[in-house]
This record gives structure tokens, C-alpha cells and sequence, in this order.
């Protein structure tokens, strides 16, 4: 990983229009990575997206969730999608995005306007769904991106851009390679 630069929320208010410029209904995939542990990342050119435990590899499943009643994973945020230029701005550079902690990278607009709850992705040849659980940054992401960046992505506009990510599930499991489209469905 390269040396983290935290920027200034003026920093991150100056890259907002590169976000928004993301496309709308197709982009692509620039990054996909798997969690295999807690604080792991293994960055990937392909994966395999499964109805049961998302991103084959990723410790989603086993993990667990705090936010379910009996601990078990949430199947509202068994996938997560970040907005590559948002990735970008927050993390300084495509060899830290994967800290963010989300699986897969794209160039998409992933705001909520564009991806209301219930839309429908096409991810290489796997489908997900986007999810209405928020996906909201963590601890983790404020000591590694800075509290600047923290509060950015859960500004007003932040959270209309999703620009911490979206929650998705699979509803029918494919594979995906870097570089696949994204698209709308």
C-alpha cells in the first residue's frame, strides 16, 4: 500500500464533479477484492459472486454482523460497491482503495437517484441487487482516511452519492473479472 494522504474536506469538495461525471447505466470494474480475514485484502482479477456467501474468498459470511439479532452475516450488505473516483478521492490512489473494505470498484454513478433500492446490477455475469440498508463508513475508515473523509462521505451529499459505497446482494450468482461491465438492469 502506498503512504495515506488524508485530505481536507475543501480537498474532497474540489472532486465532487469527477464523482457525479461518473456514468450512469454502464461503467466498469477496477478493482475487486476479497477480505479472507479480518484486516485482510487480496486483490483479485477474478471472482465468483454466489447467492449464499457473495464474493467466494471474502469472510462475509463467516464474519458475521452486528447489526442481526442472532450475529449471522446481514444478507442486506453481502456485497459492497464503492464508486471508483470516490474510492479515489478518499484513498489518494488506486493502491490504497482496497482499505476502504468494499469488494468491488467500479466506475458508476451508485448514488441514490441513479440506484434506488431494489435496482438491479449486472456484474460480469453475475447479478446483484441493490440493497436499502445504508452502507455508512466505520471506525476503521475514519483512522485510515481521516475524519474529513469520514464526514464527506456522510454529508448530506455523501450519503445521496453513496459515496462510502452501496449494500447489495446477489440474486444470481456469475463471475467477475477486472474490467467486466457494470450495467443497469
Amino acid at each position: 500500500m502506498a503512504a495515506l494522504t488524508q485530505r481536507s474536506t475543501h480537498e474532497l469538495d474540489g472532486l465532487l464533479d469527477d464523482v457525479r461525471s461518473a456514468p450512469a447505466d454502464a461503467g466498469e470494474v477496477q478493482l475487486i477484492v476479497a477480505r479472507p480475514g479480518v484486516g485482510e485484502r487480496e486483490a483479485l482479477d477474478t471472482a465468483d459472486l454466489d447467492t449464499a456467501i457473495g464474493l467466494v474468498g471474502d469472510n462475509w459470511f463467516v464474519r458475521g454482523s452486528s447489526s442481526t439479532t442472532d450475529g449471522t452475516a446481514h444478507p442486506e450488505a453481502q456485497l459492497t460497491i464503492m464508486n471508483a473516483r470516490a474510492a479515489d478521492a478518499v484513498a489518494g490512489g488506486r493502491a490504497n482503495w482496497a482499505l476502504a473494505g468494499d469488494q468491488i470498484y467500479a466506475d458508476l454513478d451508485i448514488s441514490h437517484e441513479n440506484l434506488p433500492a431494489g435496482t438491479r446490477l449486472r456484474v460480469g455475469t453475475a447479478v446483484v441487487e441493490v440493497s436499502v440498508k445504508p452502507h455508512t463508513g466505520c471506525a476503521k475508515f475514519t483512522q485510515r482516511f481521516g475524519l474529513d473523509a469520514m464526514r464527506w462521505v456522510n454529508s448530506p451529499d455523501g450519503k445521496q452519492l453513496r459515496l462510502r459505497g452501496v449494500n447489495c446482494r446477489v440474486v444470481e450468482p456469475g463471475r467477475v473479472t477486472l474490467g467486466d461491465p457494470i450495467t443497469k438492469l
